[in-house]
């Protein structure tokens, strides 16, 4: 595919009966494998809002994979856990509409289900320019501190924690 073009991606629900296309996009996009209790995690939060893939023309392209956690206080953030988009499909803003798509369901129920939610993060492995200059200039996220050994299995194993503030 030429890269440039925009592509207009459909998102769907990651479900027991589909799970397994979500391990294949994940082995695909990362140097790292993802246990179980990822795959189990993801199935059982059944957020479409936050779990989701790309389809383009009815195929999965990609999938973004977020979740609520607790900071300080009683406050919480969205945590991206994952942004894959297979090679073939990049450079075609199908990462942006997945996660634009997260940044617009928190919209949706910032008020309510999202309300202790001031932030959006993820982690990302310091030689990734691509993704921290995706994230940065994209979405304006924040490059925060570097977290020395995050990743067991990789080199470098360091990490930026990328954040927005939402609110």
């Amino acid at each position: 595919m030429t890269a440039g073009k925009t592509l207009t991606v459909e998102f769907g629900a990651i479900t027991q009966d589909n799970v397994e296309q979500l391990r294949k996009v994940n082995l695909a996009c990362f140097p790292v494998q993802y246990q179980e209790t990822y795959y189990k995690e993801v199935v059982e939060r059944r957020d479409e809002g936050l779990c989701k893939f790309a389809y383009f023309n009815g195929f999965v392209v990609g999938a973004a994979c977020a979740r609520v956690e607790n900071t300080e206080g009683d406050r919480q953030r969205l945590y991206i856990m994952t942004l894959g988009v297979l090679a073939a499909y990049r450079g075609r803003n199908i990462g942006k509409q997945l996660i634009q798509s997260i940044f617009d369901h928190f919209e949706e129920n910032k008020d309510g289900e999202f309300s202790k939610v001031d932030e959006m993060a993820l982690h990302v492995q310091i030689s990734n320019d691509d993704a921290i200059r995706f994230y940065t200039s994209r979405f304006g996220f924040v490059q925060g501190e570097m977290v020395e050994n995050y990743y067991r299995r990789i080199d470098p194993p360091h990490c930026y924690l990328l954040y927005k503030k939402l609110r």
